[in-house]
């Protein structure tokens, strides 16, 4: 009779374990493709996002949540470092839709600093990957309030791009 027991123990034990495992659920959630990054040290995930890349050889990559923004143009859509506030050909926008009045941050020409990364255009697929974090000039520079903004630890994921259009 103990050993009816033994074995009885052996397969309750392994019944339970059985069933921990096959209820343990994992809900994954992929956010591909992304465009975010953290604005003024708080987090920031555009809702709606593309690239077009344009028959210069340029790219402009944008993400927008609600009335926000995010504009990244670039001369050409090979993956590498490019730097901000060099030129107004390389360049990082941030708007606010609400209202005419509302500020306008932009790099330029000694303007603003940071830098976009591109690591994948992929031609296949339609989609480009890639890093950025810069620091935009309000262009009213009578607003003392707000005279930057500063995105970081920007990231865009497999953002779907329009081939070839008028730049």
């Amino acid at each position: 009779m103990p050993e009816i027991y033994f074995f009885m123990k052996k397969y309750y034990y392994l019944l339970i374990t059985i069933f921990l495992l096959a209820s343990c659920e994992e809900d994954v959630k992929f956010n591909t493709p992304a465009f975010q990054g953290l604005k003024g040290n708080v987090f920031w995930r555009a809702q709606n996002y593309s690239a077009q890349a344009k028959a210069s050889g340029g790219i402009v990559i944008e993400g927008g949540l609600g009335v926000d923004a995010v504009s990244l143009k670039l001369p050409s859509s090979t993956p590498k470092t490019y730097i901000l506030g060099v030129d107004n050909i390389t360049t990082a926008s941030y708007l606010n839709r609400l209202s005419s009045m509302a500020p306008q941050f932009t790099t330029g020409t000694n303007k603003g600093s940071g830098q976009i990364v591109i690591t994948e255009f992929n031609n296949q697929t339609n989609t480009v990957s890639g890093t950025f974090r810069f620091t935009a000039v309000n262009a009213n520079t009578e607003d003392l309030e707000n005279p930057t903004v500063t995105f970081t630890e920007g990231v865009f994921y497999k953002v779907p791009y329009t081939p070839t259009t008028n730049f």
